[in-house]
């Protein structure tokens, strides 16, 4: 079969977590000939659930791939996780595809994982297909379309209709009319949808209303597109993957309606970084440079690494040099492949539209963009909007000797998943991992166990407390120590100021008269520094505060830096004690989105957790912003409580403000917790 990008479908399934996603792929698969029988998620033998650990869940927990010919098109349908945690690995393959599907699981309606499915297509800028699926188990699926086209517009239009309860369906797009349906009937549902399509086309509506409802699927492919780009229309589709009820016909929809690479909405390359950069036309014609970008990287410890890719421009071949950004030296592509499920299938060449992989290239990102000429040495595709990961946990191997292995296998989930966040912090000596939700973190902490044989212990991260001082002090330590021969000598008398906030550290050197020797104040900063980074009180870090040095005494013989070092110390620990010392926490800025209903119970929430609420608009989708400070302490169980009083539909977005202090409560609690480390010490 001849294919070209004209005849490629990219799609992917998005869709609450038990609507019936993967099982609608593997009907898809029978029905295009692909799969001799559909696999099923109880005997853990579907195409695209093929990992140990979703076999062991009974869910998919990774995006995966199935690459497929049917009625003269070739097919690229990525499944996707439905795990409300898992929803960011759903959004970063969305730029190498077209359309979105979101599945609707008949039986539950619209939940909360549907509108943010519907959410990220529309902020993606991809064309949206509504699948009601599982309609051989539903009650009132009139309802459910009612309230389909309540939640996201009257241009909801079904191109389908189910007929005998659900055990089967009536195309009433391609058809103007056929037998009964459970409600509607197939020529006000035709009427409805072909008018919709003509209604953004003058000419061809013009002609609509000279031939009636003669207008072809041809002529109507082009204005059907338009009508997705723009959202003009949603079109949306009964089935059910059990019974294979609606399948083919929605074969027929993904092959005959769905845009190819050519349509759709642009992929966003542009030229530079930050405000310089410029926007970059990238075409679908095999004739151009090529140009692909990365958009899911697997790494197994035994296979290596598979970078999947899509083609947006020009083609790639087997055995043809290729570029990896700006980099001079190109990689060859000894090896080409199509990925289908577990599968890799080596193929000659990919056209532009086409999804690939190569194996093997440590150097290959995701989000890196494979070019052959060096004209696009600067171009890239702007980052797909991802959720911003917030659920942290602290995390560190639990057998002594496993840290590098815990670091390397950390590295690779991060390569792997975009939607999780490393940090790692040095004054805490810790390593946070961040991820969308407690379901993501814990199927990330599987993965470390069986890839890596890692067993881990996490907790909370620790906040990052700072501390200072309110007042001017003195403070002096004589250091003096004799054990037989030459001894250790040295006094030194400074004094402490408060500096504003987020001034830092200022260290001043006002000693005269030699009182202590020019060689000995490195000594005593040394010193000062050490206490400044310990902590004088709790134990974290000082800040915005001054020290100047202004006297002290030595001996000729027995003074030597490790004595003024100890006194410098010493002397500043005394003087910060006596200034008013005072423990900082960090606020953030947090930026909070909730349904208008939900306002009451957020802002009572962010009240206990000693936030102030700066401001509070309404947005164009009649959802409420609200803005805030709090402190980042307070906010450790706040995913999960916002999702609980949100409904999942609640989202929300923190930056570091400033540092003020902490309540007098806490702060005895803090100094308490120090005190018997530092009487050890």
């Amino acid at each position: 079969m001849s294919i070209s990008t004209q005849d490629i479908r990219n799609l992917a399934l998005l869709g609450a977590s038990g609507a019936g996603k993967t099982l609608l792929a593997e009907a898809l698969l029978c029905e295009a000939g692909a799969l001799a029988q559909p696999g099923s998620i109880e005997r853990g033998d579907t195409l695209l659930d093929f990992s140990r650990q979703e076999k062991a869940h009974g869910h998919s927990l990774d995006t995966a791939i199935a690459s497929f010919e049917a009625l003269g098109h070739r097919i690229h349908l990525i499944d996707t996780p439905g795990y409300p945690d898992l929803l960011g690995r759903a959004c970063a393959v969305l730029p190498a595809v077209e359309t979105v599907a979101v599945v609707i699981d008949a039986r539950k309606g619209i939940d909360t994982v549907t509108r943010r499915a519907m959410d990220a297509a529309h902020r993606h800028g991809r064309d949206r297909l509504l699948v009601i699926n599982q309609i051989d188990a539903a009650d009132d699926l009139a309802a459910l379309l009612a309230e389909v086209q309540a939640a996201f517009g009257p241009g909801c239009l079904p191109v389908n209709l189910p007929a005998e309860a659900g055990a089967a369906v009536v195309d009433c797009f391609f058809a103007g009319s056929g037998p009964p349906t459970d409600f509607s009937s197939v020529e006000q549902a035709h009427e409805q949808i072909i008018d919709q399509v003509v209604e953004l086309d003058e000419d061809l509506m013009e002609l609509y209303l000279e031939q009636g409802d003669e207008l072809t699927p041809e002529q109507l492919h082009e204005p059907f597109e338009q009508a997705l780009r723009d959202e003009h229309l949603t079109p949306v589709c009964f089935t059910s993957a059990r019974t294979g009820a609606g399948v083919a016909g929605l074969l027929r929809v993904i092959a005959e309606l769905l845009p190819h690479p050519g349509e759709g909405n642009p992929p966003h390359f542009v030229d530079g970084e930050g405000p310089d950069a410029e926007p970059v036309s990238v075409v679908p014609e095999p004739d151009r440079h090529f140009v692909g970008h990365v958009f899911k990287t697997l790494i197994d410890p035994f296979a290596g690494r598979l970078s999947i890719f899509r083609v947006h421009q020009g083609c790639v071949r087997r055995d043809t040099p290729a570029f990896i950004g700006d980099a001079r030296k190109p990689l060859r592509i000894a090896h080409l492949y199509r990925v289908h499920g577990a599968q890799q299938i080596e193929i000659d060449a990919g056209l532009p539209g086409d999804i690939c992989a190569i194996a093997k290239v440590d150097d290959l990102r995701h989000g890196d963009v494979l070019h052959d000429s060096h004209d696009e040495d600067h171009i890239h595709l702007q980052p797909a909007p991802v959720p911003e990961p917030m659920y942290g946990l602290a995390i560190a191997a639990t057998q002594r000797g496993d840290e590098q292995k815990l670091a390397e296998g950390l590295a690779t989930l991060a390569a792997e998943d975009p939607s999780l966040r490393l940090e790692h912090h040095a004054q805490q000596h810790e390593t946070v991992l961040r991820a969308q939700g407690e379901l993501h973190m814990r199927v990330l902490i599987e993965q470390l166990a069986e890839r890596y044989g890692l067993q881990v212990e996490t907790r909370p991260p620790r906040i990052a407390y700072r501390e200072t001082i309110a007042a001017s002090a003195d403070g002096h330590y004589r250091h003096k120590k004799q054990s037989g021969g030459a001894g250790q000598f040295g006094e030194v008398h400074l004094r402490v100021e408060p500096l504003p906030r987020g001034a830092g550290f200022e260290f001043v050197d006002a000693v005269v008269g030699g009182a202590i020797p020019r060689q000995f104040i490195p000594a005593v900063e040394k010193g000062v520094r050490q206490a400044l980074d310990e902590g004088a009180i709790a134990g974290y870090p000082l800040q915005d505060l001054r020290v100047t040095v202004h006297d002290g005494k030595h001996h000729p013989v027995d003074s030597k830096e490790i004595a003024f070092v100890t006194a410098g110390r010493r002397a500043f620990v005394e003087a910060v004690r006596a200034a008013r010392p005072q423990v900082l926490e960090p606020l953030v800025d947090i930026e909070v989105s909730v349904p208008a209903a939900c306002v009451g119970d957020i802002s009572g929430d962010l009240a206990s957790r000693r936030g102030r609420i700066t401001s509070s608009t309404t947005a164009s989708d009649g959802s409420t912003r609200i803005e805030a400070q709090v402190p980042l302490g307070e906010l450790d169980t706040y995913p999960t409580q916002l999702r609980a009083m949100t409904g999942g539909l609640g989202s929300y977005g923190i930056a570091f403000s400033h540092y003020e202090p902490v309540p007098g409560p806490l702060q005895e609690s803090l100094v308490a917790a120090f005190r018997p480390q530092e009487e050890v010490a």
